[in-house]
Formats: C-alpha cells, structure tokens, sequence
C-alpha cells in the first residue's frame, strides 16, 4: 500500500515537473565552435549531427574551401572548411580534432561544416549581445560575449546554406 502511495506521489512530482518545463519560455540552444581561433555559435535547431573526420572524396574543380564528399551513415554529404569558407585561413588537411557538423537535414542540403573543435554547449543565459559591426554577410547577424568575456559570432545556418556563393558549389 505505501509503495502505491509513493508512486502515486512520484507520479504527480513528474507531471508537474513535465507541466512547468512545457510553460517555461525556452531559451535558445547554441552549439559553440571554434575555427581558426574564432568562437562560433551555430543554432542547435539548424544543426545536425556530429562525426568524427572520414575520408573524402575530392571533387575536382571545385573551390579550395570544398573539401569534397563524404558518406554519413549512408548519405552522401559536401564536405565544407567552414575556416576556409569564412576566409579565416586556407584549407588544411584533416586530422583527429577536427569535427564535422551536419547542417540539420530539415534545411534540405546535405552538407557538413569542418570545424577545428567543438566547445560545448551554450545557453542565452549565458550569453550577451554586443553590439554589430557593420559588413557582417546576413548569415553571420549577431555577435555575443559569455562571462568569461570571450566573444562569439552567431551563424545563420539557414541563410548560410542560401547565400549565393555556399549555394553555387554545393548544389552544382
């Protein structure tokens, strides 16, 4: 009897707990980056999932910063030097710390973005806005600091995946 007392009990912690998380406003998730020594936020909603480096098979003719193709568990993805693409440094052979990061298949490309190490996750709780500097393209629309006083640059990945340049050598 008191076992059905305490489940009862467990049951109505939950429900509430489950009833407060779902009225609770939700704060945007950021998935932190680094490239070229430059801290990088993309939109976990945008992202996709994480791999390790494969091997890639080049694509001749195509810009430096595309790195070629390669198979994610069974889908054929362009490999993107997103250091490279952002003109932060030339491309650079791959090794054991670098990442790849799938663009979130819901965006309708199937692409990845080499990045040189991840750093966590990040909340806007733990961020704040600075102000923008002008010049910035429209997939890269804010910047941010943490408390550490480590500045980030927010990337649209949607609009990343329509600017007209990403658009041109990984559709063709």
């Amino acid at each position: 009897m008191a076992n059905k007392q305490a489940l009862r009990e467990l049951q109505q912690r939950l429900a509430q707990r489950m009833q407060a998380a779902r009225e609770a406003p939700q704060a945007a998730s950021w998935l932190a980056v680094e490239c070229a020594g430059l801290g990088l936020l993309l939109p976990l909603k945008q992202s996709g999932e994480i791999f390790t480096p494969v091997p890639l098979q080049a694509v001749p003719y195509t810009q430096p910063w595309m790195l070629g193709v390669a198979n994610l568990r069974g889908g054929l993805h362009t490999v993107v030097d997103l250091s490279a693409f952002l003109g932060l440094r030339g491309p650079i052979p791959l090794t054991s710390a670098h990442r790849l990061v799938s663009i979130n298949p819901d965006l309708g490309i199937n692409c990845a973005l080499l990045v040189d190490q991840l750093l966590g996750l990040r909340g806007d709780e733990q961020l704040q806005a600075e102000p923008d500097a002008p010049g910035h393209p429209d997939f890269a629309p804010a910047r941010m600091r943490d408390g550490q006083g480590r500045r980030w640059q927010v990337l649209d990945l949607d609009a990343l995946t329509q600017h007209p340049q990403f658009l041109r050598i990984v559709l063709n």
